[in-house]
């Protein structure tokens, strides 16, 4: 005879695989891919002559673009494993610019820093009361703290700025700088090998060098938060509790977990999070506020959350890959746009391929026409418009979604209502 099962037997297993259930990519695996496009892109480099793609200013100037974009998704990975969609992370970084800028100019950057967080704070309180307490739609709530965080900041901002040196109503007074720091010998060392325009190593030379170079110190807070969070969601019983609100808040509630309070504290640190990048925008990588400085980059966050699959790490691939897109916009931007359109086209030639092989006929083709035209775009042109430039974040935004969408398995309760005792 067997003993009956328990709710804690019943419900174990659902706290202990709330991390996604889909294939993972091992690290050697993740490197010999990240090595691979190191490789292409380098012979794009040596073909177009387009040297700007991969050396030290451009590598430095994607870091700096990145950091919101990853904060922003670092945000939104914690509600979201909690299981609160949150479309609110624009409007959170919008508050964390105004409310960074506001307090940087008047008492320091480092009090600006923790102000900003405090105000992406408010915008995820806020968030979790709509969301948690009254079930509102998710969706319904993060748009209207969008246009609620816009609106406050361009009522504020006149009242706040003007009068003062420098400021306006849609400007604040500049904010002192918080420094940056490059690494002596090994920067210079990095930019000489990237300098000489080698294959390959040149190229990771660039990589690196950027790293190294010009680096804010709150980009190194940002960095280090990505394993930060990995330990604390996935090593810490205080990270299994709230995941499972993520996946299976009746189970969790059934062991004791107080799924309100989880979801409370995962949307408030969210909004901190997003807080922190907006005040990174308005302290370091402008130093002031400016209105429409945010630019959809919590949208774009919340575009590399989902390309990393609910991870930290894939995340921050995500959030590299777009503030690269990104940065393109700033050093000569037509050159390197132009050399990409070859780097598109071999990408599709190789995903046709790939497709054959797994004998997906129809879909290589139509991927080995798309490269075909790409190509032609790229030898019967010298450059392309200002206007696609611009637009080039944007596109590889969708781009990267519509390709990775296959592999995603988000959080099972993300964005489903509870109530309390439902499971009774």
């Amino acid at each position: 005879m067997t003993a009956p099962t328990t709710a804690t037997d019943v419900n174990q297993p659902s706290l202990q695989h709330a991390a996604p259930t889909g294939r993972r990519m091992s690290w050697p695996v993740l490197l010999l891919v990240i090595a691979g496009a190191l490789a292409l892109v380098s012979l794009v480099r040596l073909v177009t002559g387009a040297d700007g793609i991969t050396n030290v200013s451009q590598m430095s100037t994607a870091l700096q673009l990145a950091v919101p974009i990853g904060l922003a998704g670092l945000g939104g990975l914690w509600a979201e494993r909690a299981g609160v969609v949150n479309i609110g992370l624009e409007g959170m970084l919008i508050l964390g610019t105004w409310f960074g800028a506001w307090a940087g100019f008047q008492w320091g950057p480092w009090t600006g820093v923790l102000v900003g967080i405090i105000g992406g704070c408010l915008g995820g309180l806020l968030h979790a009361v709509v969301t948690v307490t009254f079930r509102v739609n998710h969706i319904v709530s993060g748009v209207a703290i969008n246009i609620l965080a816009l609106g406050a900041t361009r009522y504020l901002a006149p009242l706040a700025f003007e009068g003062h040196q420098g400021g306006s109503a849609k400007q604040s007074p500049a904010i002192e700088p918080l420094g940056h720091f490059t690494v002596p010998g090994l920067s210079d060392a990095l930019r000489d090998l990237n300098a000489k325009g080698w294959f390959f190593v040149s190229d990771v030379a660039g990589l690196l060098g950027g790293l190294v170079t010009n680096v804010s110190w709150l980009t190194l807070i940002a960095v280090a938060l990505i394993p930060a969070t990995w330990w604390i969601l996935w090593r810490t019983a205080f990270g299994l509790r709230l995941r499972s609100c993520g996946e299976n808040p009746v189970a969790a509630e059934s062991l004791g977990v107080n799924v309100y309070k989880y979801k409370y504290l995962a949307v408030i640190i969210s909004g901190g999070l997003a807080g922190l990048g907006g005040a990174f925008l308005s302290i370091v990588a402008n130093p002031f506020y400016l209105e429409g400085q945010v630019s959809g980059r919590g949208y774009i966050g919340l575009a590399a959350m989902i390309f990393g699959n609910w991870m930290p790490g894939g995340l921050a691939i995500g959030a590299g890959l777009f503030g690269y897109t990104d940065s393109l916009n700033l050093r000569g931007g037509s050159t390197n746009v132009h050399a990409l359109l070859l780097l598109g086209a071999l990408l599709l030639v190789i995903g046709a391929i790939w497709l054959a092989i797994r004998k997906k006929y129809v879909s290589a083709v139509v991927t080995l026409v798309v490269g075909a035209l790409v190509y032609a775009w790229y030898a019967g042109t010298n450059e392309v418009p200002n206007q696609v430039v611009a637009a080039t974040p944007y596109v590889i935004t969708l781009v990267v979604l519509a390709l990775s969408a296959q592999r995603l398995r988000m959080p099972r309760a993300n964005g489903l209502p509870y109530r309390k005792g439902q499971g009774g």
